[in-house]
């Protein structure tokens, strides 16, 4: 590690990619939200944008995260709580899809 933040061409080529991984989930967040409401949702999903980090507090009650596990196979903590760094553009509409449904 500390070769990387002394040397100013590894911290740079190490910022860079920091900030896309950022980025990325600010994606997914965005996706997320938009993909909910293309699914037909009335709930206001602008705390999913809002929040900032790997985690996303989703707001869903446990009775949702128990459904979402047993029917959809999406995992998440009692509390709702998913790592955004799992969601990928390729099954981020499957899980707008599973969260509509519960």
């Amino acid at each position: 590690a500390a070769t990387i933040l002394n040397t100013p061409d590894l911290y740079k080529i190490w910022l860079g990619e920091v900030h896309g991984m950022a980025n990325r989930i600010i994606k997914m967040r965005e996706q997320l939200a938009a993909n909910l409401k293309s699914e037909g949702s009335t709930h206001n999903w602008q705390h999913v944008i809002d929040q900032i980090g790997m985690f996303c507090f989703t707001g869903l009650k446990p009775e949702q995260v128990e459904r979402l596990t047993k029917e959809f196979s999406v995992y998440m903590t009692k509390d709702g709580r998913i790592s955004m760094a799992g969601v990928t553009s390729g099954n981020v509409g499957y899980l707008a899809h599973g969260i509509h449904a519960v």
